[in-house]
């Protein structure tokens, strides 16, 4: 559970009035969230063409008062690299060197300079704000959309494929942490993005980001769609120090008392699951299923209580 409380959350603002970003946008509560768990004046942040980029704004305006260094969309990995190389040879110590990138630019379009990266042990944290599809230019399919989702490449059938799994190819990396992370729980987030500045080498967080205008929900129910897709399990909440396993937050909650959601409660929200089958929802539910399953048998395995 999370260790901090709302009334120890730093009150230093890094993300001022006036950002280019959605009303209701998961990526937005992350990000400021993320920022006061880091040191202020000792972060650099890389971004590739993203939502991430329309929120920071247009040179020379910007209202996030971080360093920031925009990065072509394939590059993610190899810019933080470039940027962790830079400071060593400069001699300037203290810095934590963040990339944030969407789940077009991580699981698909970044992939091969992440994975250059993990496996270099490049001493850096990678965040995937995962809002499920190429939002800043259209939502786009990524193979982060889930089964049965409506995009603008997949206007007429939806989905017809589950979900990757980017946090098992990370994990095949052998990072020292991983973790997983919703806006619609800030402490929690909080808690693991302070822990990731202290450790030594790659880092990976990656957060379930819900997306109004590509999601079709109401801009106010930001929070309450993040809590679906944890209570439902769409998304879990965990960390791995070492490779040990632990489910954090409601996911632990809920690992001791049960699910209580089902996929159909997550989904029903949503205008873009409108075309989906009773069989992709069968479907998605049994993918969900497993791979919850799957977490709470390795939690209870690494926690000693098997």
């Amino acid at each position: 559970m999370a260790t901090t409380s709302v009334r120890q959350l730093p009150k230093t603002e890094l993300i001022m009035p006036g950002t280019r970003s959605c009303a209701g946008c998961g990526l937005m509560l992350t990000y400021r969230h993320a920022l006061k768990a880091l040191d202020e004046g000792k972060t650099i942040v890389a971004v590739p063409a993203s939502c991430m980029t329309v929120l920071h704004g247009v040179y020379p305006i910007t209202p996030v008062n971080v360093i920031c260094i925009n990065n072509p969309f394939a590059a993610t990995g190899a810019a933080a690299t470039g940027i962790v190389a830079g400071l060593k040879a400069t001699g300037k110590t203290g810095y934590t060197v963040v990339a944030f990138a969407g789940d077009g630019g991580t699981y698909d379009i970044g992939i091969q300079a992440l994975s250059g990266a993990f496996e270099r042990r490049v001493n850096f944290i990678y965040v995937c704000y995962d809002n499920e599809g190429y939002m800043n230019t259209g939502t786009q399919r990524s193979s982060a959309s889930p089964v049965g989702a409506i995009t603008s490449t997949t206007p007429i059938l939806a989905k017809l494929q589950q979900k990757k799994e980017m946090v098992k190819i990370v994990e095949a990396h052998n990072l020292p942490y991983i973790a997983t992370g919703s806006p619609s729980y800030p402490l929690d987030l909080f808690d693991k993005f302070k822990f990731a500045k202290n450790v030594e080498g790659s880092r990976y967080i990656e957060v379930h980001a819900p997306c109004p205008p590509g999601w079709g929900f109401p801009n106010r129910n930001l929070i309450k769609m993040g809590k679906l897709a944890v209570e439902s399990g769409i998304h879990v909440l965990f960390e791995i120090r070492d490779g040990k396993f632990s489910l954090t937050s409601r996911s632990l909650a809920l690992a001791n008392k049960g699910r209580k959601k089902t996929v159909s409660d997550y989904i029903k929200g949503q205008s873009r699951f409108r075309k989906i089958s009773p069989e992709q929802i069968s479907e998605l539910q049994a993918f969900t299923d497993k791979r919850w399953n799957e977490l709470l048998e390795r939690h209870f395995k690494d926690s000693g209580d098997a």
